[in-house]
């Protein structure tokens, strides 16, 4: 049997749909960004995830836009009309709300997502950033810095996938095999009084996602 990234995270913590799913972006050439929430490592279904209802608005970051980008809800994506060649990011802390954790304590998730490898700039609080444009080496930004030994999965356009532990300077070397879409995801737990949906957390689950098209 087959046990995913995401189903992995699931039994290692208290069992949640919000840890056990990604939102991540999709893109090709200069058209529209997709966003899609489910387990990336699974093809899509046409009607999308059991839970993509819950994504309702996530907050985009296009790069070059003067205005909120326009999005479009599809049957298992939401179509965002960005426009240029740069970048696309988007951050959502209102995917799942906040959940009764072992011990009563109450944890939330945020999720990130990055389509693109051209620029080498940091713009979400927790980003896989190439090391230059177009380049198959990355570097895990948690805050703007370098996040040493972070685990990160590689998922290739035929869906095989392995984890790479990053150095002491946050990076790794993802092996490109060949064409097609790649996937590269992140999760970093962090201990700490915050609120998220209202409610006072003292965990958040921080999982970010990059892709990028390899030619």
């Amino acid at each position: 049997m087959k046990i995913t990234f995401a189903a992995l995270m699931a039994f290692s913590i208290l069992a949640s749909p919000a840890t056990a799913h990604e939102v991540w972006v999709e893109r090709d050439a200069t058209g529209p960004a997709r966003i899609y929430l489910g387990e990336p490592v699974d093809p899509v279904p046409a009607a999308g995830d059991p839970e993509f209802a819950k994504l309702t608005a996530p907050r985009l970051i296009a790069a070059g836009a003067v205005k909120p980008v326009a999005l479009v809800r599809r049957a298992n994506h939401i179509e965002a009309a960005v426009t240029g060649t740069g970048d696309v990011r988007l951050t959502d802390d209102n995917v799942f709300t906040p959940w009764e954790a072992e011990g009563g304590k109450w944890e939330g998730v945020v999720y990130y997502a990055r389509a693109g490898r051209t620029e080498t700039r940091s713009a979400l609080d927790l980003e896989i950033v190439p090391t230059a444009a177009g380049a198959n080496s990355f570097v895990v930004n948690w805050l703007g810095k370098p996040l040493p030994g972070a685990k990160v999965t590689v998922i290739n356009a035929d869906r095989w996938q392995k984890s790479f532990a990053a150095d002491d300077q946050g990076r790794i070397d993802v092996p490109v095999t060949g064409t097609g879409r790649y996937l590269l995801s992140i999760s970093h737990d962090v201990e700490g009084a915050r609120t998220l949906g209202g409610k006072e957390v003292a965990k958040t689950y921080h999982i970010s996602t990059l892709t990028f098209v390899a030619p």
